[in-house]
């Protein structure tokens, strides 16, 4: 259960033959996306494509670490709680931070405790709500973390690797619905795994044994959906907006509005992540600490910079589409 090229393959054939039945299940449960101001999709949509990413990854999940199952499974009950009846700010916030605790406990990093659990609970909290702000294009959030976790399976070694295949293969198997025009959508329920999967990784890189040059790359790694919350608050606060009220000014939106076709936004973006990815493993492969951090700092200055020129840091006028 080690080799990840197996494990890609395989869950790339379960996550095919399973999403049609988590599409199914999505509409005879009532679990379907209707177009509305935060909508841009025509019709319904089923969103629990994330149960069918889930259960494909599952196998290697077990094979990794078996007790990674209950948080992450606890990520997936959130987030479909949510999908049903919209979970208060509050609670999700206490489920995330759960989560990411468990996490922490399972996966222990370089990071002499009880600092090293704060930084993974953080981590969790921050990257699930960022795969759930990207999850707003068709393939735009699959797409991301699905290159995210090919570059994962580079970079570390073992059933660590074999995990992240199996969640890249997953991923592509989904994408055979999810691309444009999507016919099922991950849902917070999958933005919500993704993001702890996405945990998973980034605290295997630091743990004890891993070179520095290693742990830093796979903070690249995540660069993009942990900006993506960045910029929502930045937004927010000075729209003096709740926080946690939805828009439609993130960056991709700000594309489409420009007159980029949906299809060229998620690829740019998933264009973006291949390319810090790259930079990130060239520096990793080099066993260059510099090179990591310079990868880090040119992603995070590109972003910011790509960002403000967009204008998805100003509050502006809201975006219907």
């Amino acid at each position: 259960m080690t080799d990840p090229y197996l494990a890609g393959v395989v869950a790339i054939a379960a996550a095919v033959a399973l999403t049609p039945a988590a599409m199914a299940l999505a509409r005879r449960t009532g679990a379907v996306d209707r177009p509305g101001p935060l909508k841009p999709q025509a019709t319904a949509v089923p969103y629990l494509g994330g149960l069918a990413v889930f259960v494909a990854a599952s196998p290697w999940v077990v094979a990794y670490r078996p007790a990674l199952l209950g948080p992450l499974l606890g990520a997936l009950a959130l987030g479909v709680a949510d999908d049903f009846v919209g979970l208060l700010p509050w609670h999700r916030l206490v489920g995330e931070v759960a989560i990411g605790a468990g996490i922490a406990a399972i996966v222990p990093t370089r990071v002499a405790e009880p600092l090293g659990g704060v930084l993974v609970t953080a981590a969790a909290v921050l990257l699930m709500n960022g795969v759930n702000l990207i999850d707003g294009l068709d393939g735009l959030a699959s797409g991301v973390l699905g290159a995210s976790f090919v570059a994962s399976a580079v970079l570390l070694h073992g059933p660590a690797r074999a995990l992240a295949a199996a969640a890249a293969g997953a991923l592509v198997g989904f994408l055979a619905y999810n691309r444009p025009p999507a016919r099922v959508y991950l849902g917070d329920g999958g933005a919500y795994v993704l993001g702890s999967a996405a945990t998973v990784m980034l605290a295997s890189a630091w743990a004890h044994g891993e070179r520095w040059s290693t742990s830093t790359a796979a903070v690249a790694l995540v660069a993009l959906p942990a900006a993506e919350v960045a910029f929502a608050l930045v937004r927010r606060l000075r729209a003096r907006s709740s926080v946690v009220a939805g828009d439609r000014r993130h960056p991709y939106d700000l594309l489409v509005a420009h007159g980029w076709p949906p299809l060229v936004s998620s690829l740019a973006y998933i264009g973006a992540e291949a390319l810090v990815a790259t930079a990130a493993l060239l520096a990793a492969g080099l066993h260059s600490l510099a090179g990591a951090l310079v990868v880090v700092v040119t992603a995070a200055a590109a972003l910011i910079a790509a960002a403000g020129t967009s204008g998805a840091l100003g509050p502006g006028r809201e975006i219907r589409t």
